[in-house]
């Protein structure tokens, strides 16, 4: 019992950080219709501002008020002066443009930061363990998953029961009739793309006291995040979290289980769940 619950708290953290990254993912995807291959890399821009604002701070809990704001404007910059222009350019246009913006800030993080992981202690409140069900648990793992489900009832919340949130809906379900009845299709782009950078620069300010702040960590966790995108189904917040608990329990049961062929049973997963529906579990069928 005790290994059970310690596997099944390992796999509710995990599918929260891949929430983080994947509902911003998601969103991207069914706003603007972009696969946003520099993603992964404001999750890592997350988690080395996050190690700048404890360290000039001396306190973890600011780093989670003020990073993923930043990141969400550096997000917004980027968009107003890349992507708006290539939206009805062939997607590879889109491909390119994102991947190279990638390259550009993991390159300016290097010169910034050097090669070495930096590393975030957790918050005093929020070190040692705790016992659950026989078995010590860290409790900033706890935190994590609490923090998953917070974030993500508040975006289902705000998609779902505000005025902004109807207009990004009728964008994303038609822009041009969205257009047509007032809507400024461009600020809701511009605002929706660096909400999704914020969402993952959350992500990468939680994650660092985990696994350290380092050079290369959005790229494992952007390939993760598009497998959940793509199980849970393109622009769909319950998807990702659905998504989210599916990999996160394959890759930790797997893990434990056969360490060899962890990465290979997330893709067989994935892979029946598309046999079947092939637009995801809560996607919808063009």
């Amino acid at each position: 019992m005790a290994i059970f619950v310690e596997q099944l708290l390992n796999a509710l953290a995990l599918a929260g950080l891949l929430f983080l990254v994947s509902a911003g993912l998601s969103l991207v995807f069914g706003i603007l219709r972009v696969v946003n291959f520099a993603h992964g890399v404001f999750y890592m821009l997350g988690a080395y501002l996050g190690f700048t604002t404890v360290a000039v701070s001396g306190w973890f809990w600011p780093a989670l008020l003020v990073v993923p704001p930043v990141v969400g404007v550096v997000g917004a910059l980027l968009e107003a002066s890349t992507l708006r222009f290539i939206y009805r350019r062939p997607p590879i246009y889109q491909l390119l443009l994102t991947f190279g913006l990638a390259l550009i800030l993991e390159e300016s993080v290097r010169v910034l930061y050097g090669p070495t992981a930096k590393g975030i202690d957790p918050p005093p409140l929020l070190e040692g363990a705790i016992g659950i069900a026989g078995t010590l648990y860290p409790r900033y793992r706890l935190f994590l998953i609490v923090l998953s489900l917070a974030v993500g009832a508040a975006v289902w919340l705000f998609l779902q029961k505000t005025r902004s949130g109807l207009v990004i809906r009728a964008v994303a379900q038609n822009s041009e009739m969205a257009d047509c009845l007032g809507a400024d299709i461009a600020r809701v782009r511009t605002w929706v793309f660096g909400a999704a950078c914020a969402l993952a620069g959350l992500g990468g300010v939680a994650a660092a006291p985990m696994t350290t702040a380092y050079l290369g960590m959005g790229i494992g966790v952007i390939v993760d995040a598009f497998v959940v995108v793509v199980i849970g189904g393109l622009g769909s917040i319950p998807g990702s979290m659905a998504g989210s608990l599916i990999v996160g329990a394959a890759q930790t049961w797997g893990a434990y289980y056969l360490p060899e062929t962890a990465m290979v049973i997330m893709y067989a997963v994935m892979g029946a769940i598309l046999i079947f529906r092939p637009w995801g579990l809560f996607g919808e069928e063009e």
